[in-house]
C-alpha cells in the first residue's frame, strides 16, 4: 500500500471505533486523529475558562485563541490543550457529557472541521467519529461506519470504568449511551449518520483484533 490514503471510521459512542482506529493506525503506520477528543478538549476548555455556552461572542474569542494538538505516542496518543497535557482528565465523566453538548454549536464544530482538514490534508491518517465521512472528509478513500447494539457498548463502557476503578451502574452507563445516541442523531449540525458510500461494520459479536483485521482487508 504505497499510496496514504484518508481513512474516516464513524459510528455511535462505545461501537468500538476508537479503539480499532488507534490499532489499525499502528498497523498501517499512519496517524491517528481522535476527533472526539477535540471536542472534549473544547469543551474542558470552556470550563477552565468558565465559558458560558450561549455567549457567543466569548466562546468565538475562545476558539480564536485554542491551541489542540495530537501527539503520537506508545501508550496511545497525548492531547494537549494550550500546552498542557489533558489526555486523562479529557476522559473524566463531566467532560464527556460537555463533550455532547458542545459539539452541537456550529462556530465550535467549524474550528474542529477546519483543524482536522489541516490534520489529514496530506493523506495517512485515520479518523473517527460522527461527521468524517459525511462532513470532514466526504471524498476520504475508505470509510467504515461502526454499530453496535446498545448493551453491548454499555458492557465496554463498564468494563473500561471498573478497570480505572470507578465502579458506575450498568444502567447508567446504558441510559446515557441512549440519550448521546438520540442526541448525536438528531442534532441539526453535522448530526450521526452513515454516508452511503460508507462499509457497515457490526461490532457487537467482534473483537478488537477482528475488527481491525476486517477494516484492514477491505483496504487492502
Amino acid at each position: 500500500m504505497n499510496k496514504k490514503f484518508v481513512i474516516a471510521i464513524d459510528g455511535p459512542a462505545a461501537s468500538g471505533k476508537s479503539t480499532t482506529a488507534k490499532q489499525l493506525a499502528k498497523k498501517l503506520k499512519y496517524i491517528y486523529i481522535d476527533t472526539g477528543a477535540m471536542y472534549r478538549a473544547s469543551g474542558l476548555c470552556t470550563m477552565l475558562q468558565n465559558v458560558n455556552l450561549n455567549d457567543e461572542a466569548v466562546l468565538k474569542n475562545m476558539l480564536k485563541k485554542i491551541s489542540i494538538k495530537i501527539e503520537y505516542a506508545e501508550e496511545g496518543n497525548r492531547i494537549y490543550l494550550n500546552g498542557e497535557d489533558v489526555s486523562e482528565r479529557i476522559r473524566e465523566a463531566d467532560i464527556t457529557k460537555l463533550s455532547s453538548q458542545i459539539a452541537v454549536i456550529g462556530m465550535v464544530r467549524r474550528k474542529m472541521v477546519e483543524l482536522q482538514r489541516k490534520m489529514g490534508k496530506n493523506g495517512g491518517v485515520i479518523m473517527d467519529g460522527r461527521d468524517i465521512g459525511t462532513v470532514v472528509f466526504p471524498n476520504a478513500d475508505f470509510k467504515f461506519f461502526m454499530i453496535a447494539d446498545v448493551r453491548t457498548r454499555a458492557l465496554r463502557r463498564w468494563k473500561e470504568a471498573k478497570e480505572k476503578g470507578e465502579i458506575i451502574p450498568l444502567k447508567e452507563i446504558e441510559e446515557e449511551l441512549i440519550w448521546r445516541d438520540k442526541n448525536d442523531s438528531t442534532r441539526e449540525i453535522s448530526p450521526l449518520k452513515q454516508a452511503k458510500d460508507a462499509i457497515p461494520v457490526d461490532t457487537s459479536g467482534m473483537t478488537i483484533e477482528e475488527q481491525v483485521q476486517f477494516i484492514y482487508n477491505k483496504i487492502e
